[in-house]
């Protein structure tokens, strides 16, 4: 079987690891919650700080009137040979040692100051203090402010609840330890530490009751009642502690003659000498130590449970945000290229209708293109006046004498030349739909989260090889428009000559009156409309072909062939700049290997000590 000393020790260490990696809170029981631990409460002016000296056996802590714990104060005691140098070591500063415990005194002063400032405000962040001694036994002690019932001057009115708050967090847990201190010469009723134990811990399980300045009671007065149990029950003992007098602070009486006093105060006495061995500061701290090794031994199965659950949990969390990159090239190229076929897999999805986006290009087939054909101004240009004025102007000087066919060439070319406008910002929808589906594609990639300076260097490429795609994609359109008007179906007007004229009966206007150069003006409008609308059909069949071609199918095919070429020839250095990831995700990861290790340590330790 282990002993109990290595035990509390171990528990000590894993508490001290699980504050500096900052495992005391979040959702469910921390492992630092689940470690039994000893909270000292009571209220102002009751004794508490010597209450803690007295069980350290060194004057450490700060003194004064009215509030002077303002920060938690989390006190590991650890226990070494005889005759080892007492040292103390602060968390905030690991690697220092404090011999001189007057320092150790000024240290948790100008912490407290640190957060609070030179004020009367209190804070819930703890300072973690370790002392190393072989007068103390092994224990942890966490001394709170005291309670008080009135705000004084430059406290805030809450400062009464805020501490009763404060001092709650820490006793209403079930694997907390009570130490209610109360002065003697107080009624035990009016008591601020029994009255919050006694609502937290109704049935007494967790609260050790302490008397304090028994040697300052009326005379004629004695505290049996109460540590005796006749006044208020605990389930166990009160202790009686007998602090240093003002006298002995100012004369600097060290705390070993103090305990010495205080032993033979007890021994002593007519009202408690029956009751020595069980009173004083040494029995207390031997009480605590002792209650504390059966409460670690009966709470072991539900620590390693707990354990083995946050094990399992801090897995899974590791599995999701992605374990470490090896260092060597061959390992980066790889993971480099993977996490590229992750996104190039997502983009194909949405294009393909896997996912949702790809419709978008259908839309802007099946309802822009129509759209910004029909409002195209044919009306305009092939209006009667107009077909006149470009028809004249391409006679010159000798009108036509059966077809105007240069005024049809120009009409038929100034009409094609408007389909540019909508193939181009078909090509530029297209593309805006493409962008889009990149950063989406990229935000919806889990692998690349990890890796903002990748995942930018792959939307760069991407966006490249689109911009690329577009470029050709206009030439290809523009191309398309310009072989309409390159070369004119011959056929359609020769079917358009063969046939027969509506209205045949009616009488044909003279060759010189108005009305025959409108209706003939109006002929070649209406011959040149309906061949503009033959090409229309033409180009809006061939427009989403030579768009999804270019562009769509080459995205699909090769968006990011470039980019792999360019990788292939960076060297590990670059590599590993590309797979820079995020530092709050580094920093988490490390926290969670941290935990991790913390975990399965602690596991291992437990089981090694506990059951053999």
């Amino acid at each position: 079987m282990a002993t109990m000393k290595s035990l509390i020790g171990l528990i000590n260490k894993i508490q001290r690891a699980c504050t500096v990696l900052g495992d005391h809170g979040g959702e469910g029981m921390s492992l630092w919650e689940a470690l039994p631990s000893v909270a000292v409460v009571g209220g102002q002016s009751s004794g508490k700080s010597s209450v803690l000296e007295s069980v350290v056996g060194r004057d450490f802590l700060p003194r004064g009137s009215g509030i002077v714990t303002r920060r938690p104060l989390v006190l590991q005691l650890h226990k070494t040979e005889d005759g080892t140098t007492e040292y103390a070591e602060f968390l905030h500063a690991p690697k220092k040692k404090f011999t001189d415990f007057a320092t150790v005194r000024k240290e948790i002063q100008d912490e407290t100051d640190r957060i609070t400032g030179k004020t009367k405000h209190i804070s819930n962040i703890p300072i973690q203090l370790s002392i190393y001694s072989p007068n103390v036994v092994n224990l942890t002690l966490i001394d709170l402010p005291g309670l008080t019932k009135v705000a004084v001057e430059g406290q805030p009115d809450s400062i009464v609840h805020d501490i009763e708050n404060m001092v709650r967090s820490y006793v209403e847990k079930p694997n907390c330890i009570i130490l209610a201190i109360s002065p003697a010469n107080q009624d035990i009723a009016t008591s601020d530490a029994i009255k919050l134990a006694r609502e937290v811990d109704p049935s007494g399980e967790r609260t050790f009751g302490v008397l304090t300045k028994l040697d300052l009671m009326d005379k004629g007065t004695n505290a049996l009642d109460v540590i005796e149990g006749r006044s208020y029950r605990l389930q166990h003992p009160w202790v009686g502690i007998v602090n240093r007098s003002q006298a002995d602070i100012n004369k600097n009486v060290d705390m070993i003659a103090a305990r010495r006093k205080e032993r033979e105060y007890f021994e002593t006495s007519p009202e408690y000498g029956h009751l020595a061995s069980k009173m004083g500061s040494e029995y207390l701290a031997k009480l605590l130590s002792e209650h504390l090794e059966i409460v670690i031994r009966q709470r072991i199965p539900s620590i390693i449970a707990l354990i083995n659950k946050s094990i399992d949990e801090i897995n899974a969390e590791l599995d999701r945000i992605g374990r470490p990159i090896a260092v060597d090239s061959g390992a980066q190229l790889y993971t480099i290229l993977e996490l590229c076929r992750a996104f190039d897999r997502v983009f194909k999805e949405h294009l393909d209708g896997g996912r949702p986006g790809g419709d978008r290009i259908y839309g802007v087939f099946d309802h822009q293109l129509p759209a910004a054909l029909k409002k195209l101004p044919f009306d305009r240009h092939l209006s009667t006046k107009n077909v006149q004025k470009v028809v004249s102007e391409a006679d010159g000087y000798q009108p036509h004498l059966i077809a105007p066919e240069q005024g049809y060439r120009r009409l038929i070319d100034g009409s094609i030349s408007y389909f540019k406008g909508p193939a181009e910002a078909t090509v530029d929808a297209v593309h805006f739909v493409l962008k889009e589906l990149v950063r989406k594609s990229i935000s919806e990639t889990e692998e690349l989260k990890r890796f903002p300076s990748l995942a930018s260097d792959i939307a760069a490429a991407a966006n490249e090889a689109l911009e690329r795609f577009r470029e050709e994609s206009r030439k290809t359109i523009l191309r398309l428009v310009d072989m309409e008007s390159s070369y004119l179906t011959v056929e359609f007007f020769r079917k358009l000559h063969l046939e027969p004229e509506k209205n045949p009966q009616q009488a044909p206007p003279t060759p010189n009156s108005d009305r025959y150069a409108d209706n003939h003006f109006r002929k070649i409008g209406s011959n040149v409309s309906a061949y503009i609308n033959m090409v229309m059909d033409t180009l809006r069949n061939s427009i989403p072909k030579a768009v999804v071609y270019c562009q769509v199918r080459e995205a699909k095919r090769s968006l990011l062939n470039f980019f792999y070429a360019q990788v292939g020839r960076k060297e590990k250095e670059k590599l590993g700049a590309m797979l820079d990831e995020d530092p709050q995700l580094m920093e988490r990861r490390s926290q969670l290997a941290k935990r991790l290790e913390l975990y399965k340590q602690a596991r291992d330790d437990i089981d090694s000590v506990a059951w053999r």
